[in-house]
Order: C-alpha cells, then structure tokens, then sequence
C-alpha cells in the first residue's frame, strides 16, 4: 500500500515550511498517523514529532455543455500535516 500520494506544495504549505516546519501531504484514505509518520521518516530521513489528518469530501460539479448538463463529483482525499523536528528539513524538489 502506498501511503504518501503527493506533497502540497502551495504557497501556504511552503510559508509554513519556513516557519514552522510543517509540511503537506495527500495521503492513502485508510492510512492512520502511525502508518504516515513512519513512511514520512522513511522516505524523507527526518524526525516526525506530530501528524494530523483530515478528509476532505469531494463537491459536487455540474458542468453546462451543448449535449446537455453534465454532473459527477471530485474525488475524496485525505491530506497530512507534518511537524517535522527542529532542524530538519523535507526538499520536495532535490529529486527532480
């Protein structure tokens, strides 16, 4: 199972980056904070002092076409905030 999907990589996750040491995630639905503080110090190297979650519910979309309305929904995800320990770091971009 494949528990970190993406990092957030916003304006606000980066400020928060700077200032705090919390990084963003969006995450396996299933997954719990042990599971994802254990893949965050495994993939990133870094010492994870706290996790919270929280899910996010897809919205409804209708769109107006010339075939006639179209409706579905966005899908449904669960982003991770990290607070990483003093010190250390997580570069989303050293990879690319």
């Amino acid at each position: 199972m494949d528990i970190l999907l993406k990092p957030i990589v916003t304006e606000k996750m980066t400020d928060q980056g700077d200032k705090y040491n919390r990084y963003g995630f969006i995450v396996d639905r299933d997954a719990n904070k042990i599971q994802i503080k254990n893949a965050v110090e495994q993939m990133y190297g870094v010492t994870v002092e706290s996790v919270k979650t929280m899910i996010y519910n897809g919205k409804r979309k209708v769109r107006y076409t010339k075939s006639g309305i179209m409706s579905g929904r966005t899908a449904v995800i669960k982003k991770a905030i990290i607070t990483v320990a003093k010190g250390d770091t997580i570069d989303f971009y050293s990879n690319i």
